[in-house]
């Protein structure tokens, strides 16, 4: 069954960069759009980006855009999600996610903290 994990999260300076990866377990990526979201602190979770099954398609909140690339290697069955110019409004835990049967498939989280 598949089941996704997010990885690459960690302490960064404002200005800095970082690279989230979600990989699957289980199954593989290649026929799902992958969507990442984050949620902060007393707020709610929120869309950052996603991704087609092929790759040729991306799309991005205005919070993000023109500094986070989301991209993919389906070769290596992966996701990723660069984040550049990071701001300490990017602190949050960072998830990625598949539609599975109709059906919300979360991994578990990767946190990310913008802090000087």
């Amino acid at each position: 069954q598949l089941q996704l994990v997010e990885s690459g999260g960690g302490l960064v300076q404002p200005g800095g960069s970082l690279r989230l990866s979600c990989a699957p377990s289980g199954s593989t990526l290649d026929y799902y759009a992958v969507g990442w979201f984050r949620q902060a602190p007393g707020k709610e979770r929120e869309g950052v980006g996603c991704i087609s099954s092929s790759g040729l398609m991306t799309h991005y909140a205005d919070s993000v855009k023109g500094r986070f690339t989301i991209s993919r290697d389906n070769a290596k069955n992966t996701v990723y999600l660069q984040m550049n110019s990071l701001t300490p409004e990017d602190t949050a835990v960072y998830y990625c996610k598949v539609v599975l049967r109709g059906l919300p498939l979360w991994g578990q989280g990767t946190q990310v903290t913008v802090s000087s």
